[in-house]
Parts: structure tokens; sequence; C-alpha cells
């Protein structure tokens, strides 16, 4: 089973946030919304997906490029981290 179907139904309601933030954004402009409200939506709505896609590569990184079912050294741990820090730190 991988990373992904133990976390579903928290992966697909986060989903369902981010697409509710983009109709909130379509819904704005279709109604003149102002452009100051819809660009903060706008910007909500990156920094989740930007949330997910980080989420979505630590797993990955956790379960795919580390080997789960052996203890990593500390070397490696370190290194994982700093992976994940800085992708968090790009995005």
């Amino acid at each position: 089973m991988s990373h992904t179907s133990r976390d579903k139904t928290k992966l697909i309601h986060r989903i369902r946030r981010i697409r509710g933030q983009l109709d909130a954004v379509e819904a704005g402009i279709a109604g003149d919304a102002e452009c100051a409200t819809v660009l903060h939506t706008l910007v909500a709505c990156r920094g989740a997906l930007n949330s997910l896609v980080v989420e979505m590569f630590e797993d990955h990184v956790r379960y795919h490029v580390v080997d789960p079912r052996r203890r990593p050294t500390a070397a490696q741990s370190e290194a994982t981290q700093e992976v994940i820090d800085l992708l968090r730190s790009c995005l």
C-alpha cells in the first residue's frame, strides 16, 4: 500500500478546499469583486497548493527514496530532512 492510499482521505479534503478557493476566485472575477480580494484568494490558493506539493514530496522521499523498512543512518536522516526543508523554503 502506498503512502497516498494511507492518507487518501486527508489529501482529498485538502484538494477539495483548494478547489473551493479556486471557485471563489472564479466567482470573484465573474462578480467583479475587488482585484485585491481576488488576489488575496489566489495567493491563499497558491500557498495551499504549495503545501500540498511539499507534503506529497516529503512522503515520496520518506517512503520511496529512503527505505522506511531500514533504519536510516544519522547522515541519511539529516540529508533527507535537509532536502525537505529546502523544498519548503523554495515553495
